[in-house]
């Protein structure tokens, strides 16, 4: 049943994408040519001489190509434990590669006559429409899921630490519409007081093939300890046999990062440890384009603010109005890092190495306000421009800690593989301050192996809804 209901789906997404670039077609055709709302396209003969059944046929064609790039891009595939995100990103690049097709075939049967601007309309109504009815049916099924409807089942063979953690990961989204039915085991049985929290232990692994007959199982997870190895093969062939769906936890997976991927090298597979889409030189220019564009954008808007902030620092304390501090940035690189001045001056030949505490003599008034308010941060947007920051990112701390905490806690490093930022996915989520560096750590590498533009654009949106005042910043 819940392969037929897949298959349905594959087919609606494929039908819905047929019928949105129709829809797209004629809301274009009515822009260019009926309400007029572009420029003349400047030609001999007028784009709008061409009958709208020559732009039909063309609409037909590219809705042909891009169903057809889809299947083979796996635009189509099932979607439930995939995030929206990368749906997106697929959608854009089936359709970027479509268009590009399309323009060939105009090329080559020399239709030059087809409106440019028309054109322009079209993609981007596509895009828009194609994206909207995406995430309306993302959004319905992910309440369906979560009501108990569209379910698919899973078998867990291994009821040890790794089991267990998958059983108790997975009950944290239950939008995504699994059910676990039980684990199989050849050593283990939960008492009464396991079973008040998990699925009990249905037998032993060698009964794997009589549960796939007469239980409804849609996904069955090896969560088996290495020693096990050798019974795999045997696994994935009784999953295969009863068209089962079979993914393996490898019992190294504290060491893995949240998206894995697999490398090839020198003809063998190999599991990347640390996956970073940063590293991706188109990533890095994106993100870089963004952060100028904002930065400037940002530098623009708060300049009242700032100046008034200025002149705040330098009327409430004697000494320099901006403050500069040595932080750890991209690829363990050393720099300067902007605030305004919140503090008293600190005499020559002291250093400073303490945190701030929430009655530090060394504080002004004023540098409390800002503080809170986090205005002293403004100044970052200029270390943004000059490359050493990012609007978004791991929070980049002094290198007096970084040496204290790289010892103590583990991965820590991993966040400068990215440049700092401004705000990150930790402090949006409220981890400022006085809070857990475990617990930031452990954000900033989700951010880092998670990272696209569109998140970075979430978490931008999450710390101004709530708001900049910062109860743990002293």
């Amino acid at each position: 049943m819940i392969r037929k209901n897949q298959r349905f789906l594959t087919r609606l997404y494929i039908l819905a994408d047929f019928s949105v670039i129709q829809i797209s077609f004629l809301a274009a055709w009515l822009l260019k040519f009926q309400f007029d709302i572009f420029p003349y396209d400047n030609s001999p003969e007028g784009y709008g001489a061409l009958p709208i059944e020559t732009y039909w046929m063309w609409s037909l064609i590219y809705a042909v190509i891009a169903i057809l790039i889809g299947t083979m891009s796996s635009l189509y595939s099932p979607k439930r434990k995939k995030r929206f995100a990368d749906e997106l990103l697929k959608i854009t690049q089936t359709h970027a590669v479509s268009i590009f097709v399309l323009l060939g075939a105009l090329f080559f049967v020399k239709e030059v006559n087809i409106s440019r601007y028309y054109l322009l309309a079209f993609m981007i109504l596509n895009l828009l429409f194609i994206m909207a009815y995406r995430y309306v049916i993302k959004l319905g099924l992910k309440r369906a899921r979560q009501k108990g409807f569209n379910k698919q089942f899973v078998l867990i063979l291994g009821a040890g630490s790794l089991g267990k953690r998958f059983y108790d990961n997975l009950l944290q989204y239950p939008e995504m519409g699994y059910e676990i039915v039980g684990f199989l085991d050849d050593y283990r049985t939960f008492d009464n007081i396991e079973l008040r929290k998990y699925k009990p232990v249905l037998g032993k692994i060698d009964e794997l093939g009589q549960k796939l007959q007469s239980m409804m199982i849609d996904e069955v997870i090896l969560a088996l300890p290495l020693d096990a190895h050798d019974k795999y093969p045997w696994i994935i062939a009784e999953c295969e046999k009863a068209g089962v769906r079979t993914l393996i936890i490898p019992d190294f997976f504290d060491y893995l990062p949240a998206r894995p991927y697999f490398d090839n090298f020198a003809g063998m597979p190999m599991i990347n440890v640390r996956d970073i889409p940063l590293d991706i030189a188109a990533n890095r220019i994106f993100k870089r384009a963004f952060d100028i564009a904002f930065s400037l954008i940002a530098i623009a808007v708060t300049s009242p603010i700032m100046l008034v902030v200025a002149i705040g620092v330098k009327l409430t304390s004697p000494g320099p109005i901006i403050f500069k501090q040595e932080r750890v940035g991209l690829n363990r690189r050393n720099f300067m890092m902007f605030k305004f001045r919140s503090m008293r001056v600190i005499p020559e030949g002291q250093i400073d190495t303490g945190w701030t505490t929430a009655n530090d003599p060394r504080k002004t008034a004023f540098g409390s306000f800002i503080r809170r308010t986090s205005l002293d941060e403004l100044p970052q947007f200029f270390n943004v421009l000059i490359g050493d920051m990012s609007v978004v990112g791991p929070r980049p701390e002094r290198p007096y800690y970084v040496e204290q905490f790289r010892e103590e806690i583990p991965k820590y490093m991993v966040k400068h593989h990215v440049r700092p930022g401004i705000t990150g996915w930790a402090q949006s989520n409220g981890l400022r301050g006085d809070t857990s560096i475990e617990d930031r750590i452990n954000h900033d590498i989700f951010y880092i192996e998670n990272w696209s533009l569109l998140f970075d654009i979430k978490i931008i949106f999450k710390t101004i809804r709530n708001g900049f005042v910062n109860k743990n910043a002293y």
